[in-house]
């Protein structure tokens, strides 16, 4: 559609009125206000989130990793981002049901959200693997302090208890390989009816 020279030039004075905010107070104020979903946002909080949920979220899970390198610290940044975006995600999920009509867009933006949690969840449990190689390397590093010699025990010990007689063997004979699959290898009981 093809507009006038006369509406061009209308456009184009308006246009120069409606600059958006200045200053940078006015900027920060309006920043989001686009944003729906905020999947593809690159904050970590946002102005919907509680900022003392993620403070919290970091206190607990830096209480239960203690991460004593630089190195820890950033596997435990991942955790606490890792988590606080999956809580974003199911946020986002449910506006996803509530806001946007059943049909093509709704199922792509699911489908989206889908593959987000899983990279999620797969970037919490390798910074959990990478965390726990790292203290265990941290801590083979570490001097061991000297073995405390055990005590000679006396030779007039007294005698050992008899133990239980052993138990008797089973009924049944797993085939090999059962013990991977325990609840397929139950003894068969006859049919009784």
């Amino acid at each position: 559609m093809l507009i006038s020279d006369k509406q061009q030039q209308a456009n184009r004075q308006n246009a120069q009125k409606s600059t958006g905010p200045k200053t940078p107070e006015g900027r920060e104020a309006v920043r989001f206000n686009a944003l729906t979903y905020g999947l593809r946002t690159r904050e970590t909080i946002l102005q919907r989130e509680n900022a003392k949920e993620y403070s919290d979220l970091w206190d607990e899970l830096e209480a239960d990793w203690q991460p004593q390198t630089r190195t820890e610290r950033g596997y435990l940044e991942t955790m606490v981002t890792s988590q606080w975006l999956l809580k974003r995600i199911a946020d986002s999920e449910r506006r996803i049901y509530q806001g946007v009509p059943i049909g093509e867009g709704q199922f792509r933006m699911l489908s989206y959200v889908a593959k987000q949690r899983a990279q999620l969840e797969r970037s919490f449990r390798t910074a959990i693997a990478d965390m726990r190689q790292s203290q265990k390397d941290r801590q083979d590093r570490q001097p061991q302090p000297p073995q405390m010699a055990q005590p000679a025990k006396p030779a007039s010990s007294p005698a050992a208890k008899p133990s239980a007689p052993p138990a008797p063997p089973p009924d049944y004979v797993m085939s090999e390989g059962a013990a991977a699959h325990p609840f397929c290898c139950s003894p068969i009981t006859p049919d009784t009816r």
